[in-house]
């Protein structure tokens, strides 16, 4: 594992999550159920399965695609989720009937896993997998990003969201995007492909 991998992974998607739809959606479901341990443990599972699925393609990617090429492809793309970073993202509602067949925690874990996918944060693991080329240690600090900014969500409720300015959140995450966009464009940091 990684130090490096694992501390940017963790940042750019703690950053990216705050005011993210699913930090939303870990408000919403604290909010209805009221019971922080399912949930918590239903984002750390969804989360664990979506990632190391993202982690495991942006690696295969590397493996697919000419290093040359691939620094291109990833400068653009982190330079893509930078500018959306700075779109804002609406919770989706809930089926009320399918709470009480799953359970708070199957409920989070579906929840979860279909609002990452396509996500920013989703994508970011890809980039970020294919970059380092370090499956293990982007998808534990993607996870733990995902946890850093959904755990207070869910334990502090509504009222988290109330003290952090949303628009300045998402416009670091977006500087930090096109930062390593802008590394990789030049050639610093690009992709090492595995033998």
């Amino acid at each position: 594992m990684t130090f490096e991998a694992m501390a940017v992974s963790t940042a750019v998607v703690a950053l990216g999550e705050i005011g993210d739809k699913t930090q939303l959606l870990a408000l919403l479901l604290a909010a209805r159920f009221r019971r922080p341990g399912p949930i918590i443990l239903g984002i750390l599972v969804a989360t664990l399965a979506n990632h190391a699925g993202a982690a495991a393609l942006g690696d295969w990617l590397t493996r697919l695609i000419d290093p040359n090429w691939m620094r291109w492809i990833l400068g653009a793309s982190f330079l893509a989720v930078a500018a959306w970073m700075l779109v804002p993202d609406e919770a989706d509602e809930m089926d009320d009937q399918s709470s009480s067949r799953w359970g708070v925690f199957g409920v989070t874990v579906v929840a979860f896993f279909l609002a990452e996918m396509g996500d920013k944060t989703q994508i970011a693991t890809v980039m970020l997998a294919a970059k380092y080329h370090s499956l293990l240690s982007v998808t534990a600090g993607t996870t733990l990003g995902m946890m850093l900014a959904n755990v207070p969500a869910v334990l502090l409720g509504e009222r988290a969201t109330r003290f952090v300015p949303m628009a300045w959140v998402h416009r670091i995450a977006a500087a930090v995007f096109a930062l390593l966009g802008v590394l990789l464009l030049m050639g610093i940091g690009a992709p090492v492909l595995a033998p």
